[in-house]
């Protein structure tokens, strides 16, 4: 039995992940770096998220529940 050459093309990488210490910047303003390869922008980070800031934005809900109840309480 003679030996099967593979004659196809070696898959090879054109780009190189070569991760590095880059700088990743907020919409409101904050940067820090991390590890990636090439420079971030985020639209939230830790300094501007509520969960972290403690900053709590609550939709009226109490409205909605009301305008929920009247609608279905017509219909019954």
């Amino acid at each position: 039995m003679a030996k099967q050459i593979d004659k196809r093309k070696k898959h090879t990488v054109s780009v190189e992940y070569a991760p590095k210490l880059v700088t990743a910047t907020c919409a409101c303003g904050a940067s820090f770096e991390v590890i990636a390869c090439k420079d971030i922008r985020v639209d939230v980070c830790s300094q501007c998220h509520p969960f972290f800031t403690g900053d709590s934005h609550f939709v009226d809900a109490e409205g909605r529940i009301e305008k929920f109840k009247k609608k279905y309480q017509q219909a019954s």
